[in-house]
């Protein structure tokens, strides 16, 4: 087992066009699978306990200096608090720009999505996947920000457009969440806004959580950039008073 983690206590798998949230408890790890390849794990982040704060995308590229998310970046809030820390990847890049499909775009390239006559074989899309899952919590459109999607590469091209790296995730790619502060989590399966397949995308993900090993002085992702060391510290803040 990885030296981040000190155990793997639950694991499920989330099939493609699917969605899911929870709650995940501070010093909580998740790590995540593509087991079949080419994946797209849309995600986003809330505070249970203010669910006015949530992931900002511009704030965690804009502080770490990057246009890509992997090992050793920290996904921060809009309130400048960490809600987790990427300590493991085995891909190096992913991306937290291009959004989520909407079912125009998948009516188009895939037909028309219809859970009366397709049940669970329905083409979903990932913005009203999130929906689904953001009313559970009393949230709506309003609340949506702009989500991580994990497993996935874009790049610019030589003409400056923005363009999906075809085979970027391979069966058996990993990245591994140390979460900071308790987070509620929401995530879908549903394509890339990108993706141009010839076929709806049915990419599963192995989701596995557990408790991760007490963060050390030296941590890496807390020294990856300055910016992180403050983002620890805003987090330790929070925290006064509130038993591990």
């Amino acid at each position: 087992m990885s030296d981040m983690i000190k155990s793997i206590d639950y694991t499920t798998e989330l099939p493609g066009g699917a969605h899911w949230s929870l709650r995940v408890r501070r010093g909580s790890i998740m790590r995540l699978a593509d087991i079949k390849g080419a994946a797209n794990l849309g995600m986003l982040f809330y505070n249970p306990e203010n669910l006015l704060e949530r992931y900002n995308a511009p704030d965690t590229l804009k502080c770490q200096h990057t246009f890509k998310l992997t090992r050793g970046n920290c996904l921060y809030s809009d309130m400048g608090r960490i809600f987790a820390s990427i300590v493991e990847d085995s891909l190096g890049w992913h991306e937290t720009v291009a959004g989520n499909s909407h079912a125009s775009h998948v009516e188009s390239l895939w037909g028309t999505r219809d859970y009366q006559h397709d049940r669970n074989d329905w083409k979903q899309n990932g913005h009203d996947a999130f929906l689904v899952e953001l009313a559970k919590y009393g949230l709506s459109a309003a609340d949506l920000a702009a989500n991580i999607n994990w497993f996935s590469k874009v790049m610019v091209n030589d003409e400056g457009n923005l363009q999906l790296a075809a085979d970027h995730s391979q069966a058996g790619d990993q990245v591994t969440l140390r979460f900071e502060m308790d987070t509620l989590v929401m995530m879908h399966t549903c394509p890339h806004p990108m993706n141009r397949s010839t076929d709806y995308p049915q990419s599963r993900v192995q989701i596995e959580l557990g408790v991760a090993e007490a963060v050390q002085p030296d941590d890496y992702c807390m020294h990856f950039r300055a910016e992180n060391t403050r983002g620890f510290q805003n987090n330790a803040l929070y925290h006064i008073g509130i038993g591990e």
